[in-house]
């Protein structure tokens, strides 16, 4: 079954109108270990649109911030993940109709303006806790088996160096130990994760997954746009 089962807009900044938001932007996609970027937004960098993503494609994700879904689709995997609240659980219910064979597009025909930040400052520990947390629950979920031991190991490792990232910053601590709360709690509801990943049929081959490391591509390759990539 590959249908066309969920759409999105294109997502500019509601304040600088040019530029994409970062909630989104022209359709996500996530890298083989897991980490979230967007034709327009890759980390902290924002593009300036100039209509260089304007077809309309299948990607991996669509954001809450506003997609489109039947809700027989909506309701047949479950929506939201209750777990999740406020980060990536949208991420997290399109990998699940992606599992299950459906399409995730973009069509930047349809333009929309995001505030952007209204649940949580981006500066909040709380936030980082959510994001790391989520994030961990979303790939447990979903990968295949064999994927996800590697995936999990490397993300252990990938995760100090970004908690030794914000030791360097100030009020950096907070974010650390927000960090390792979010491992622990991880680890504490493998058992609850279990049962829901046992309802999931995890596939290897999803279009919209980039088949390379992210972070490499913009820390070390220097491409911080996406048609660098």
């Amino acid at each position: 079954m590959n249908q066309y089962q969920l759409v999105k807009p294109k997502i500019l900044d509601y304040n600088n109108r040019n530029k994409f938001e970062y909630a989104g932007a022209s359709g996500g996609y996530i890298d083989n270990l897991g980490y979230p970027f967007c034709r327009g937004r890759i980390f902290e960098t924002l593009e300036k649109d100039n209509n260089q993503y304007d077809d309309i494609t299948e990607v991996f994700w669509a954001s809450g911030a506003c997609l489109f879904i039947r809700s027989a689709h909506f309701n047949e995997v479950n929506g939201f993940d209750n777990d999740f609240f406020a980060h990536q659980e949208e991420i997290d219910l399109c990998w699940r109709l992606k599992n299950k064979g459906y399409k995730i597009m973009v069509n930047p025909n349809s333009i929309v303006y995001h505030v952007g930040g209204g649940t949580l400052d981006s500066s909040s520990p709380f936030k980082t806790y959510l994001n790391f947390r989520n994030n961990l629950f979303m790939l447990f979920k979903n990968l295949p088996a064999i994927e996800l031991v590697k995936t999990v190991l490397i993300r252990l490792i990938l995760d100090g160096v970004a908690g030794l990232k914000f030791v360097t910053k100030r009020k950096g601590l907070r974010h650390v130990l927000a960090i390792l709360r979010a491992h622990v709690v991880f680890y504490l509801t493998i058992p609850h994760l279990i049962i829901k990943r046992q309802k999931i049929n995890q596939s290897f081959v999803l279009s919209g997954k980039y088949k390379w490391s992210i972070l490499y591509k913009y820390y070390f390759k220097d491409q911080k746009k996406y048609s660098e990539l």
